[in-house]
């Protein structure tokens, strides 16, 4: 039956790559169209401020399946039970801060975007980062019940969530961007699919796999056990964000809305790229951390033998996609968004090109987390994320978003390849 399902969610996530990328395509210029450069810049800016929020979670989120699978070997169902209570609590607790914390931010929208956007913009901003973070304070205890999904392996039923997901925001969008509402519309949108998929993932775990929940017996020690193993984990959501977000966030600072919209386009393209590659690799977290847990003779063989099946189609896939994007990619980056957006078109190659190397070993960080050695890796990484934003700054003032993709293309360069 897990084969089955582990079949399954492979085939589905790449039915969910392949609807994300048709909605992208024919949905997203639609769009850019209909909001204009300048709110599109402006939707995208506010979108990579309100992301740092995700940061409230601290890395749990990807430390459940690690201790979920020491229980689950062991068969023990109370310590299931107490974990899942915990991890919903904390996540709840840390949805809570979220919403202080950006509802009060959102109160400082001329100090936190700066001189650049016009008092009409300023005055948006604050209605989209107040709709957004109620959004993203949803996707706290979302996480976990999504979290507890994998770990059952039902990865039909999440697929189809996610498919869901993807096909209903253009069919709701579309027609209230049609009527003449702009941004605003689309963060409401999103914030109420949010609460749907929420709402289906309690339902699911509660009453078909029947994830137990128990809020007594507070296990301290092991708390302060996933503490230290996420504290890592965290240090790699900070390096995310610095590397995807950290640009929008410095463009808007330094150069306007317009080129935050340039840059905009080509993390669309980026996104695009990365779920195409890993569609693979994330069907098999689950089992990676099982075959860990179980610690069999042969489990150091046999993960090994994981990553490099997965790894060698997810470079040829990856190489293969760069290649096309690499000669064709400049006419169909103006054709799908508009002559304005050519530069858009560098600024992607810059970004895409270091995932060449990056996607294949997708695996090998859920290895690394499974067997708790993904320490040293974060340091190194947090390192270079710092190099990133230090040289990312002047580089924007200079050549705008073009430069800003630049300095993360060279932070990396030195992470991953030297």
């Amino acid at each position: 039956m897990k084969s089955n399902q582990l079949k399954l969610g492979v085939l589905l996530s790449y039915a969910s790559m392949v609807l994300n990328m048709v909605v992208q395509l024919v949905y997203t210029p639609v769009m850019i169209r209909l909001l204009g450069q300048s709110e599109y810049g402006l939707y995208t800016l506010v979108g990579s401020v309100v992301s740092y929020l995700s940061l409230f979670s601290l890395g749990f989120t990807g430390a459940y399946l690690r201790f979920y699978s020491r229980y689950a070997q062991k068969g023990d169902r109370t310590g299931v039970a107490r974990l899942n209570g915990m991890f919903l609590a904390l996540f709840l607790c840390m949805s809570a801060a979220a919403i202080v914390c950006g509802m009060t931010l959102s109160q400082f929208t001329p100090q936190l975007f700066g001189s650049n956007l016009t008092p009409a913009e300023l005055s948006k901003a604050k209605i989209l980062m107040q709709i957004l973070v109620i959004n993203v304070a949803l996707t706290f205890p979302s996480s976990v019940f999504d979290s507890i999904v994998s770990a059952h392996e039902q990865f039909l039923f999440q697929r189809v969530l996610q498919l869901a997901g993807v096909a209903f925001n253009p069919l709701i969008c579309l027609p209230l961007l049609l009527m003449g509402h702009g941004s605003v519309a689309v963060v409401g949108v999103t914030t109420a699919i949010t609460i749907a998929k929420l709402a289906t993932n309690i339902w699911f775990c509660r009453f078909k796999i029947h994830a137990p929940f128990e809020f007594r017996h507070f296990n301290f020690s092991l708390l302060k056990e996933i503490g230290a193993f996420s504290f890592f984990l965290f240090l790699n959501m900070i390096i995310d964000q610095v590397n995807w977000s950290v640009d929008k966030f410095i463009l808007g600072r330094v150069a306007g809305t317009i080129q935050v919209a340039i840059y905009g386009v080509a993390t669309q393209f980026n996104s695009m790229y990365q779920t195409f590659a890993t569609a693979i690799s994330s069907v098999f977290a689950p089992r990676v951390n099982r075959m860990v847990a179980e610690q069999t003779p042969d489990s150091d063989k046999e993960v090994s033998d994981l990553l490099v099946r997965v790894g060698r189609l997810q470079y040829i896939i990856s190489l293969y996609i760069f290649i096309g994007f690499l000669f064709a990619g400049r006419q169909f980056v103006m054709w799908w968004a508009g002559n304005e957006y050519e530069a858009s078109y560098l600024v992607a190659i810059w970004l895409l090109s270091p995932m060449v190397i990056i996607l294949p070993h997708s695996l090998g960080i859920e290895i690394r987390r499974a067997k708790n050695r993904h320490q040293l890796a974060s340091v190194i990484m947090f390192g270079t994320a710092v190099f990133n934003v230090a040289i990312s700054i002047p580089l924007a003032h200079i050549w705008g978003a073009a430069g800003a993709a630049f300095g993360t293309w060279l932070g990396l360069l030195v992470n991953t390849v030297i």
